[in-house]
């Protein structure tokens, strides 16, 4: 284990506040970028599901970034609607390929930062497949969930209580995409996933490992 950094990763004039664990492992081997909830509901990169993979990750030896979107915590900048965050997965992809020479990249996005960070799956051939923890496509809007088609792999997990991404309406947008998906339904689940970060952690994990 080389150990955590903690660093800026910088996007034209804003500055994204990151904390980067980098494997002493194969460099071949992929890295995971995970994009934490809303930053208006108080979403952030210490957030309950995205410290529960980040750290259940970097556990197995695997390298790994986790950022605040602009605007939330020490990163610099204002909230924008989307179109800006987009912008920070970007520039934190652009990061770990040119920086940090990651050759494949997995995307892992958690509510709103599903919506934004699957959105970015075609952005570069070195991007491999992604995992989306409750897409709330209804809130969200057809943009997000037309910018996050792709015949990569993906997995979608989603808690059959959810009423924020709402369950019900799960399937339906699940069979909109393209293949190759698979679907992980966390029964008892709400959108918070209190107590359901483990299981979440391990299908991450799960679904990394199918992708090497």
């Amino acid at each position: 284990m080389v150990g955590k950094e903690l660093l800026f990763i910088k996007n034209n004039e804003i500055e994204l506040e990151a904390e980067y664990f980098h494997s002493n492992g194969s460099i071949n081997l992929p890295v995971v970028l995970i994009c934490h909830p809303h930053p208006q509901y108080g979403g952030n990169m210490y957030n309950n599901v995205v410290s529960g993979v980040f750290n259940y990750i970097i556990k197995h030896e695997i390298s790994c970034l986790r950022f605040n979107f602009r605007g939330v915590g020490k990163s610099t900048g204002h909230h924008s609607g989307g179109s800006g965050e987009l912008d920070d997965v970007k520039a934190c992809i652009d990061f770990l390929v040119n920086m940090k020479n990651h050759e494949r990249i997995m995307i892992c996005g958690y509510s709103y930062g599903a919506a934004i960070g699957c959105s970015a799956i075609n952005y570069s051939e070195k991007i491999i497949g992604y995992v989306s923890i409750s897409f709330p496509w209804d809130i969200m809007g057809i943009q997000y969930k037309e910018l996050s088609q792709s015949s990569k792999p993906k997995l979608f997990i989603q808690g059959n209580q959810d009423n924020v991404a709402v369950y019900e309406r799960f399937q339906e947008n699940f069979d909109s995409y393209l293949d190759p998906k698979t679907s992980k339904i966390i029964d008892g689940a709400d959108h918070f996933y209190i107590g359901y970060e483990s299981q979440i952690s391990e299908e991450v994990l799960a679904f990394y490992n199918s992708l090497i």
